[in-house]
């Protein structure tokens, strides 16, 4: 019964997508300096950000409790079951939230913190509560908050948010919507039986399809930047222009594919290719280090 209870809980923080958060995160902490990064604000920060991602996706859960109810996908969740309730869900992710702010406030900096709680409140409240259902685009939109792990992993190790981190949050804000749209075209029933304007749903999955293919081209060209900007050298390079190769071949292939789940496989081969653009910045990183550029960093008001 504990056991069951735990996992209930687990499954409310969304661990295999909060794991690609963190990792992001991480590698922000890696790319921000020389060599390796401080451990505390490293150990800490990762913590820290695990846990604001973890109440995020709790909240996530307790207002899209309705919907989940009515999505093949998500209808096994804990408040779709009524496993958990919605107070037990609440107190959860407010504990978590709170937890989260201590560490990042106290043994990390307060920029990150700020930064970190923006991030759960535009997840969290913005884009589940209101984009979610307001807009087909909700996930272009929405997906600031998602690619914001990179500078937040920055921002811990380094007290500032450079415009390299920057770089990093734009490959994953573009690399967002073909991979959720793919995801949205394979489940498109889903959104469309809970009444989300998904937009397989709206325009259609031969519109999406080709939105899907006009954002990897954008990624291909996006990918780049790191290396035109001297963040990061040739390896890195060449592992992008792999990567994206593959990826836009997936791309023109979902405009007729051979069959109903091909688009499941774009889904799961975006998030390979996270991890894996991610992991050739991290290699680079540490083949040849770059020097930044001089100049002051960027730091929001």
């Amino acid at each position: 019964m504990q056991t069951s209870i735990f996992r209930q809980y687990l499954e409310l923080t969304k661990p295999r997508v909060v794991a690609l958060i963190v990792f992001t995160a991480v590698i922000g902490m890696f790319l921000a300096v020389p060599g390796w990064p401080p451990l505390v604000p490293a150990l800490l920060g990762s913590v820290g950000i695990w846990l604001a991602a973890g109440s995020a996706a709790a909240i996530n859960h307790l207002i899209d409790q309705r919907i989940d109810r009515l999505m093949a996908r998500t209808a096994h969740r804990p408040l779709a079951t009524g496993a958990l309730t919605p107070n037990q869900v609440l107190i959860f992710a407010l504990v978590l939230g709170a937890v989260s702010m201590l560490i990042l406030l106290v043994w990390v900096n307060w920029l990150t913190a700020v930064l970190t709680f923006a991030s759960l409140i535009g997840y969290a409240v913005v884009y589940t509560a209101y984009l979610k259902r307001a807009t087909p685009q909700n996930i272009v939109i929405g997906g600031a908050a998602g690619a914001a792990p990179p500078v937040l992993g920055w921002a811990a190790v380094t007290g500032d948010v450079h415009p390299y981190a920057l770089l990093l949050f734009l490959i994953i804000f573009v690399w967002t919507p073909p991979h959720f749209w793919a995801l949205a075209i394979f489940r498109r029933d889903d959104y469309s039986r809970a009444q989300v304007p998904m937009l397989p749903v709206t325009h259609g999955v031969e519109y999406t399809r080709w939105h899907v293919l006009y954002y990897t081209v954008l990624l291909l060209v996006v990918t780049v930047l790191p290396w035109l900007t001297g963040m990061s050298g040739l390896f890195y390079l060449g592992g992008a222009l792999v990567l994206g190769g593959v990826f836009l071949y997936y791309a023109f292939v979902l405009l007729n594919p051979p069959d109903e789940f091909f688009a499941m496989k774009v889904f799961n081969y975006s998030i390979i290719y996270l991890m894996a653009l991610f992991a050739f910045l991290l290699a680079d990183h540490y083949l040849a280090v770059p020097t930044l550029p001089q100049g002051m960093p960027f730091v929001p008001a």
